[in-house]
């Protein structure tokens, strides 16, 4: 059985969507992420935009096998924000993605239904008006071998249309190769069986 070796993401930030509801305004943001560094950076940025908002409610998932997560309501009732937007990014099977509704309150109280409703609906829209793409799961390998093995190496790579990343063609060369998860093994094995040819998981 061939294991799934896609997922899905965001490509690029869409413009923010606004939604509101008695008085209070929603701003709802998704940004493509790849590392809590990311996140924090993104984050320090709308608290800088939105100086006077009084919630900025975020959900990010990270990671293709390997899931982590986090929900934050940000002085909200409990649950009533940041659960509602991580809803959303399970709904919609996306990956390596923060979605953050900035809230300034228009000083009626929704209560915690109104408050759900209002983040879920913020983090719904904005993944709507996303452009959704699917990615593979990659491996990188290194390949290390002498100069005279070059064209041997480059037939492969040529022959089963291989991407390199990078790629240093001196004496000793080396090349790294990104392999789509289910071919790699496959691959591995081809550059492993090779005389003189070293080849590893980086």
């Amino acid at each position: 059985m061939i294991k799934k070796d896609t997922y899905k993401t965001i490509d690029v930030a869409p413009e923010p969507v606004l939604f509101k509801d008695k008085n209070s305004k929603f701003f709802g943001y998704a940004f493509p992420v790849t590392n809590e560094d990311d996140i924090k950076s993104y984050l320090v940025q709308l608290k800088k935009e939105h100086h006077s908002a009084r919630h900025w409610c975020y959900a990010y998932q990270l990671g293709t096998e390997t899931i982590s997560y986090r929900a934050n309501d940000d002085g909200e009732p409990s649950n009533s924000a940041g659960m509602p937007i991580y809803g959303q990014i399970l709904s919609f099977e996306v990956t390596n993605i923060l979605i953050v509704v900035v809230r300034y309150f228009g000083g009626v109280k929704l209560g915690v239904g109104g408050l759900i409703n209002a983040y879920k609906t913020s983090a719904h829209q904005i993944l709507e008006t996303s452009n959704i793409i699917e990615k593979t799961i990659n491996i990188n390998y290194l390949i290390s071998f002498d100069y005279k093995n070059m064209n041997t190496v480059m037939r492969i790579i040529k022959e089963k249309s291989l991407n390199i990343i990078h790629q240093k063609l001196e004496m000793n060369c080396q090349i790294t190769l990104s392999i789509r998860k289910n071919e790699a093994d496959f691959i591995f094995k081809i550059f492993n069986n090779l005389y003189e040819i070293d080849i590893k998981e980086v």
